[in-house]
């Protein structure tokens, strides 16, 4: 089933999603900070009509230029940094059999305390697995030195 999966991922400024639409502003920026900001990130995860009716699992992980999960201080100690979502794929009415179904996803978040100066990506696991593709990649501007 994974190879029939597609999926986009946008770095934006915020996103939702409305009647089935994905609507992202700020959409496609690649360089952030150094300080932390808020950002959406908005995925489309396109799947076949035998999914119809299914429940999926969908996850997002903050990696570094390594690959290596980003942590980040919480009360409980440093933590990795994640979003998880569950969905059901559904067929709208009047939706022809066959038609691929698009699940929109828009997920909104405060600032992160992300370290300045390097590369990173949010990486989407479906149930579990992934592509090379699911991926969307940014860098953090380094600190400026005082003068």
């Amino acid at each position: 089933m994974l190879s029939s999966i597609r999926a986009t991922l946008l770095l934006g400024d915020h996103a939702q999603v409305a009647d089935g639409k994905l609507n992202v502003i700020g959409a496609g920026w690649t360089m952030t900070g150094p300080q932390a900001a808020p950002f959406a990130l908005a995925a489309l995860i396109e799947f076949p009509w035998t999914e119809a009716g299914t429940t999926h699992a969908a996850r997002f992980e903050l990696l570094d230029s390594e690959g290596i999960p980003v942590e980040v201080p919480t009360p409980e100690g440093e933590q990795p940094v994640f979003i998880q979502v569950e969905f059901h794929v559904g067929a709208g009415f009047g939706v022809p059999k066959g038609t691929p179904l698009v699940q929109p996803i828009a997920l909104n978040s405060g600032p992160q305390p992300i370290p300045p100066g390097g590369r990173y990506e949010w990486r989407l696991l479906v149930d579990g697995e992934t592509e090379e593709t699911w991926r969307v990649a940014f860098s953090t501007r380094p600190m400026q030195k005082a003068a």
